[in-house]
């Protein structure tokens, strides 16, 4: 994936949940490293209301109305998911009250989407519910035929040694 071309194959998906995955591990080892200076009820409330807000009213809705959605359920979906909005909710309680090992729950939940389920945001233009659209099916047959007739990426060029 890069800027012209904002797709990723299954190889980077990997990758980045990879990624992800360190994240959460380093997260969760801090989150256990001081379970005794955990307030709980914070730690639970902020691991849950994510999910509360931004997935479970769409996730219902969507399974109502046999897929078909308003695009606040992704809206709401996308703003509780992001890192830029939950890093928000961070500074703002560590403004008012102070930090705490508590708040390790929200990039938990959010690592842990990522890394473990493979949820990232969700685009409009897709099911609410994972489902393989079918022009990425299309996408992904021709990358692959077009990757298997010529495995080396034209930009290499050919080597050669001085």
């Amino acid at each position: 994936m890069d800027t012209k071309n904002l797709f990723m194959t299954p190889t980077t998906a990997r990758l980045v949940r990879a990624e992800y995955g360190l994240g959460l591990l380093v997260a969760t080892v801090l989150f256990l490293t001081h379970l005794g200076q955990v307030r709980w009820v914070p730690a639970i409330a902020l691991f849950l209301y994510i999910d509360l807000i931004g997935y479970i009213p769409g996730a219902i809705q969507y399974r109502r109305r046999k897929g078909e959605l308003s695009k606040v359920y992704y809206v709401l979906y996308n703003v509780m998911h992001s890192m830029v909005t939950q890093g928000l909710v961070v500074l703002a309680w560590i403004w008012l009250w102070g930090p705490e090992w508590a708040l390790l729950a929200l990039p938990i939940h959010l690592f842990g989407d990522r890394a473990l389920f493979g949820n990232y945001l969700k685009p409009f233009g897709l099911h609410f519910e994972p489902e393989t659209h079918q022009a990425y099916r299309r996408f992904r047959s021709e990358y692959e035929a077009a990757d298997a007739a010529d495995p080396a990426p034209k930009h290499l060029g050919t080597l050669s040694w001085p």
